[in-house]
């Protein structure tokens, strides 16, 4: 491979490195000579990674792009992010425009290995198509812990297609990740129907629980839109204002990836007008917690944003976590 010159303009050093990476292709579009050794996976979000880790095992290693606090939204691919990329095997993203900045980058990328998107391949039936997102599906599908079961079938089929010889491995990690989360999909709606019917109106900063809130049976209110490129407005502040004061909502939740003003502002908005809202806690929405956590995993994200609504919504706050 040739030698990239570190003083070139980063738009240049992109175009760059994609063409090295590109150059020794097949008409196909595949790598004619892939290597054999460890597997090399690179995942844009932490949930994907975390299930792609999972499923890889001992047979490579996979890095995400996208670490706590990060919005995938917003996100721009720094120039390590880009040679990481291009030294993968693998690449995994979700789609449905999630990662709507590096977009073009995996689409030259998907020239020379494997780039799948993993929520696209979830049949268009099952996709939420909110009214104000109209023409684009939400891309929050993990939230639903049913329809996120269902990457695991594609992100295995992408590992044995290059390591067949790890076949019975890959599956059998996949099976045992899906009964783990199928027995989560059943704690989630076991925990949801203990918040009084009444009481089941979740506030958050940003609409990313739609699929969540279908799944689970809870109404769920998001001050920012699906996508937080647009940031909320006055009037979208006094909408959810409105609904606190009128419903005698208790609490609201901010988001690990997305800043509290609004909230806050809701917050306040509120108590002048005589209603008292707390902050019931913090969940993780579009990242997940930092690596070495609960909610560093998939499963223990989960696990975190239901306890901290269900013990919000049911005055249960302080109460410790419940094992799922």
């Amino acid at each position: 491979m040739s030698r990239i010159n570190p003083r070139l303009p980063f738009s240049l050093l992109l175009i760059a490195v994609i063409a090295a990476t590109t150059a020794c292709v097949d008409p196909g579009g595949r790598d004619t000579a892939a290597p054999a050794g460890p597997l090399r996976v690179v995942a844009t979000t932490g949930m994907i990674a975390d299930t792609a880790a999972r499923i890889v095992g001992e047979h490579g290693t996979v890095n995400g792009l996208m670490g706590p606090g990060v919005d995938p939204h917003l996100y721009k691919a720094s120039e390590s992010d880009v040679r990481l990329l291009s030294d993968a095997d693998l690449i995994l993203y979700n789609g449905l425009f999630l990662e709507g900045k590096i977009g073009d980058i995996l689409v030259k990328l998907a020239r020379s290995r494997p780039v799948v998107a993993v929520s696209e391949l979830i049949p268009e039936e099952m996709r939420r198509e909110p009214p104000e997102f109209q023409g684009h599906y939400d891309p929050h599908i993990w939230f639903d812990v049913s329809l996120w079961i269902q990457t695991l079938g594609p992100v295995t089929d992408a590992l044995v297609e290059l390591r067949p010889e790890h076949e019975a491995s890959f599956r059998s990690h996949a099976d045992q990740l899906r009964a783990e989360l199928e027995q989560l999909d059943s704690w989630v709606q076991g925990r949801i129907q203990e918040i009084p019917e009444e009481h089941r109106v979740m506030v958050t900063a940003h609409d990313a629980f739609g699929y969540f809130g279908e799944r689970y049976g809870i109404e769920v209110v998001g001050i920012q839109g699906i996508s937080t490129l647009a940031e909320a407005g006055l009037q979208d502040v006094q909408r959810v204002v409105d609904l606190v004061v009128e419903r005698g909502i208790s609490a609201l939740f901010v988001e690990s990836s997305v800043p509290r003003r609004t909230v806050e502002a809701v917050v306040a908005a509120a108590r002048e007008r005589g209603h008292e809202v707390m902050i019931g806690g913090e969940l993780f929405s579009d990242a997940m917690g930092a690596a070495g956590t609960e909610e560093g995993t998939y499963p223990g994200m989960v696990r975190h944003n239901v306890n901290t609504v269900v013990d919000a919504l049911t005055g249960n706050t302080g109460a410790p976590d419940h094992d799922s």
